[in-house]
C-alpha cells in the first residue's frame, strides 16, 4: 500500500531512519557539492527577487535560508516531521520564512495565493508515477502568471528511487513553460521553465 503522498511505506521508512540518524543525513552543510550546486540553482533564477516562493522537500532548510534572500516570503515543506523540527530551527531568525509538514503530492497548498516561483529539488523521483504527475498539476495551478519552475535532480540511480530524473523532469516540461535554462552534469540535472518566455536580456532591454 502507497502512503498518501503517493510514496510507497519504505520510503517513509528511510526518511524517518535517516533524520533519526543525523541531523544532516545529506551533508548538507559541509559538502562544496552541495554548496555549488544551491549556487548555481540562484544564478540560474531569471528575476532578482520574487515575491512569494515554494520550496517543498526542503529537508533541513540548508537551500531555504539562501532562499530567503531573494524572496519577499517563503513556504517550505517536507514530509518528515524531523526534517521539519531541523529547518525550523535552522530559520528562526528569518521572518520571512515558513516551515510546515506535507506529504506530498496530497497536502500541496490550494489554498493559497500563487507562487511566483516553486523550487522543487531531489523530490519527484521519490513520488510514484501518478503521484508526480498530480504534483506537476499542481505546480502548474499555483504557479503565478509570470512564475519560475525550478527543478534539479540527483541523477545516479539509487535504491529508494521510484523515477528516473528524465521522467521527472518530463513531467514538468509537458506543462508548456517555456524552458529558460538547462543544466545538465553527471550527478545531476536542473531545469528553469517560466511563464514569461523572455531571457533575462530581454526583460531589461538589452536586446
Amino acid at each position: 500500500m502507497n502512503s498518501p503522498a503517493g510514496q510507497p511505506d519504505g520510503t517513509s521508512a528511510y526518511f524517518d531512519g535517516l533524520y533519526g540518524a543525523s541531523d544532516d543525513p545529506y551533508a548538507l552543510r559541509i559538502r562544496w557539492y552541495e554548496e555549488r550546486k544551491r549556487a548555481l540553482i540562484l544564478a540560474t533564477l531569471p528575476r532578482r527577487r520574487y515575491q512569494r516562493a515554494f520550496e517543498p522537500g526542503c529537508g533541513i532548510g540548508e537551500f531555504t535560508v539562501t532562499l530567503s534572500a531573494r524572496c519577499d516570503t517563503v513556504l517550505a515543506s517536507d514530509r518528515s516531521a524531523r526534517a521539519v523540527e531541523i529547518a525550523r530551527q535552522r530559520t528562526a531568525g528569518l521572518r520571512n520564512v515558513r516551515i510546515e509538514r506535507q506529504d506530498l503530492p496530497a497536502e500541496w497548498p490550494d489554498d493559497v495565493a500563487a507562487f511566483d516561483l516553486i523550487v522543487l529539488c531531489e523530490l519527484g523521483y521519490f513520488l510514484q508515477p501518478d503521484a508526480m504527475r498530480e504534483l506537476a498539476r499542481h505546480c502548474d495551478h499555483s504557479l503565478a502568471g509570470d512564475g519560475t519552475l525550478v527543478a534539479c535532480d540527483w541523477r545516479p540511480d539509487f535504491a529508494e528511487r521510484q523515477l528516473a530524473t528524465d521522467a521527472v523532469q518530463a513531467q514538468l516540461a509537458a506543462l508548456g513553460l517555456t524552458r529558460l535554462v538547462r543544466h545538465e552534469e553527471d550527478d545531476f540535472l536542473l531545469q528553469v521553465w517560466s511563464r514569461d518566455g523572455r531571457s533575462v536580456a530581454q526583460q531589461e532591454r538589452i536586446r
